[in-house]
């Protein structure tokens, strides 16, 4: 297992190395003889504010105001609830420990072991090397327990309170980066009998505490406590040796059944073993589901866009790599907490469309499905819905949750198509249409920020109305007459004809929506959503290969300028499916070089001006999605999916030699291993967890089908574009 290296200076917390959780969110950071603990959290959660979805927020009213350009009555309709300062809710940061090393003394690097979510620490003192050493706290009970202390040293502890009323920079992705402008008073701090902290009393929610306790044994721990009702210095503590070994445990199991790559760039493994290694802090079960940062909560500002839930992309592909990865149990608490959610949802649909029987999912919220609220194009975007309804249908498709599927994940399901369907009309020639849609954050909020047909939406309702369908099959239930007529009459996509400054002709691309080519580079690239995530466009089908070349080359002409850093990533997964690896693999490099910072952190703008003009601009902003995104655009390079037939090597040039993947999980019950050996040899082997329908390409290959029993196995080899069973 790789053991990471950083070395210092580390000059801010998101560059620090990562541990927590699920909960409380670790960063070790800091620089000269300054080392600092940042103490964060994924469910701190100041709940004033927000929108509560309103009667007069119904599609027949907005669809006549945006119609007419009245766009007073639209800013109106979306406007969120004002609490005093705060228009919407928020997490909140925590705060920070100090440690001040002797006079003298160097941080030099950190080492972190993947496989026991050890951090070492190295300082140099008096020409000596010397070391700390921490654990996240994977049994729950704390947060942090370090060892290492000595009487040198001095330790601090400082609540968000304070170092956010420090805050001096520009800051525009937040309502105010200041826990005081926010309406907080002043924590409570003590000092006795060696433990150290503050109690922080929160506006409308229970307060917290962060609890700093020294032993004399030089080890210590931090504790992250919601309404605590007990004397700070009484509190019950576990002891180093027993956090270190629950975290032990913890990765132990973690890393016994996830499937191992090995990829001709060593780069491109260290994103996905890291990346890995945080995905399963980030979303433990025991956890609380992550958001845009998740539990890894900045100490001196609040954190940028609320740290909420995205659902136009991001909290998606903050969670995916669970799937291939068969992290099943990581995934369920993210989609059991949006289905508790279905009384709100319900009456968001009710609002929204005049449905009793639908459910509606605003693209921002907390974790009480609160709407954020003045972003009408998100809050109108049902493919949010969709989007994390198919998702639910591949949690148990590739799980083989055939309970939560009739129990849960079908209701839901067609509650959302009922939605769908609701916003249609009829053409002239009796077809399905989407008379008003948006294309995620396209012209942001004005007047022209939206469209008849846009292909991400069309993408998202008949990727849903497929899966309805074939849920249907596997519950032996009748066909949802909904996802029929959607899946019959409702277009792919739209296609506006279009030319370039260097094509000679027009050519056909998929538009944003009908009428309206990609007019710039543009972080969403939504409109080519039907090939991924959705798996609606097959780019090298006879009907719509030429469309998506064309599609594909217009888009890279319009290059990466207003790119961010989550959208890298999902530019290389678009490509692994254009059988284009290298292009895919260079993606990757890129986001790897310009969109992480110096300690290896995911962030949203980019770290280099020349690449993005979102480049140094805001801050540092970090958020998981990226280094989410990036797990499964590698896992995308090795296999993907397209309408139930797995593809193999698509994201792997064909020169590459010595890479492989072992026991990667696939829908329908099966792991898929495969290997190109020094020769250039590609073997695929296909194991059967329960009784499977094996499709199966390499390369676009001939397609390879058999029909596997629970436990059988079957071995491929690729020779002149044909798979040979051995």
């Amino acid at each position: 297992m790789i053991t990471v290296s950083y070395n210092f200076p580390l000059p801010t917390c998101q560059c620090g190395a990562m541990l927590g959780n699920g909960i409380s969110g670790i960063n070790i950071w800091g620089a000269g003889n300054t080392l600092n603990i940042t103490v964060g959290s994924g469910n701190l959660w100041d709940h004033r504010g927000g929108m509560p979805w309103r009667p007069d927020q119904n599609f027949p009213a907005i669809r006549k105001a945006l119609e007419a350009k009245d766009m007073d009555a639209i800013y109106k309709m979306f406007a969120a609830d004002k609490c005093g300062t705060v228009r919407r809710p928020s997490l909140i940061p925590v705060g920070r420990v100090v440690i001040t090393l002797p006079d003298g003394a160097l941080l030099l690097r950190y080492e972190q072991e993947l496989a026991t979510g050890q951090v070492k620490v190295f300082y140099s003192l008096n020409g000596t090397e010397k070391m700390m050493e921490f654990y996240g706290d994977m049994s729950m009970a704390d947060a942090l327990a370090g060892k290492g202390l000595d009487d040198s040293m001095t330790v601090a502890v400082y609540s968000a309170y304070e170092l956010t009323g420090k805050a001096n920079y520009r800051w525009l992705l937040s309502d105010n980066p200041c826990m005081k402008d926010h309406g907080f008073e002043p924590p409570v701090e003590f000092a006795k009998a060696g433990t150290l902290g503050f109690t922080q009393a929160m506006p409308n929610d229970p307060s917290y505490s962060l609890i700093c306790r020294k032993f004399d044994n030089g080890t210590f721990t931090l504790s992250f406590k919601r309404g605590l009702e007990v004397a700070p210095e009484a509190l019950e503590v576990n002891s180093f040796d027993a956090i270190a070994a629950a975290s032990i445990k913890f990765f132990t199991e973690y890393w016994q059944d996830v499937p191992t790559i090995k990829h001709l760039d060593d780069e491109l493994d260290l994103i996905y073993y890291h990346g890995l290694f945080k995905y399963g802090i980030m979303t433990n079960p025991a956890g609380c589901p992550a958001g845009l940062q998740g539990p890894w909560i900045e100490d001196d500002r609040l954190p940028p866009w609320q740290g909420d839930y995205h659902f136009n992309i991001n909290v998606q592909m903050c969670h995916l790599p669970g799937l291939k990865s068969g992290r099943f149990a990581n995934l369920k608490g993210f989609f059991d907490m949006v289905l508790s959610w279905k009384e709100k949802l319900r009456y968001n649909a009710k609002c929204f469309v005049g449905l009793d029987n639908g459910y509606m999912l605003p693209h921002a919220v907390d974790d009480r499905a609160v709407c954020m609220g003045g972003f009408w194009t998100g809050t109108i975007d049902h493919a949010c819905s969709a989007w994390v309804a198919g998702m639910m249908f591949d949690y148990c498709e590739y799980s083989g949750d055939m309970d939560y599927l009739k129990n849960e994940v079908y209701d839901f399901m067609q509650g959302v198509i009922r939605v769908y369907r609701a916003m249609m009309d009829k053409d002239a020639d009796g077809k399905l249409c989407l008379p008003v849609t948006t294309s995620p954050e396209y012209r942001d909020t004005g007047a022209n920020a939206w469209g008849k047909n846009a292909s991400f939406q069309l993408a998202a309702c008949r990727q849903l109305a497929k899966n309805i369908l074939r849920a249907g099959e596997m519950l032996g239930v009748e066909a949802d007459p909904v996802s029929t007529e959607i899946n019959e009459n409702l277009p792919l996509y739209s296609v506006q004809s279009h030319r370039t400054s260097v094509w000679e002709k027009d050519r056909d691309v998929i538009a944003l929506w009908e009428g309206l080519a990609l007019e710039e580079s543009h972080r969403h690239h939504s409109h080519l959503a039907g090939l991924c995530p959705f798996e609606i466009i097959d780019p090298f089908a006879p009907e719509t290969a030429e469309l998506v070349a064309a599609s594909i080359e217009q888009w890279t002409i319009l290059g990466m300028g207003l790119w961010t850093g989550w959208c890298v990533p999902w530019a290389s997964q678009i490509l692994s499916r254009c059988c284009n690896g290298g292009a895919a693999t260079a993606m990757l490099k890129i986001w790897h070089d310009c969109f992480t910072n110096v300690g290896g952190g995911s962030l949203h703008d980019g770290r280099y001006k020349g690449i993005s003009f979102f480049a140094q601009i805001r801050g540092e902003v970090m958020q998981m999605d990226g280094g989410m995104g990036a797990i499964t655009a590698i896992q995308d390079q090795f296999m993907h999916v397209y309408d139930r037939e797995i593809r193999v090597f698509y994201g792997i040039e064909q020169h590459i030699r010595n890479v492989s993947f072992k026991d990667m999980y696939a829908p329908g019950g099966m792991r898929v291993s495969g290997n190109v050996d020094d020769f250039g040899k590609v073997t695929v082997t296909v194991r059967a967890v329960r009784d499977a329908q094996l499709r199966l390409k390499v390369r676009r290959s001939e397609p390879f089908s058999a029909a596997l029993k629970a436990g059988e196995s079957v071995t491929l080899i690729l020779k002149d574009g044909k798979l040979i069973r051995q």
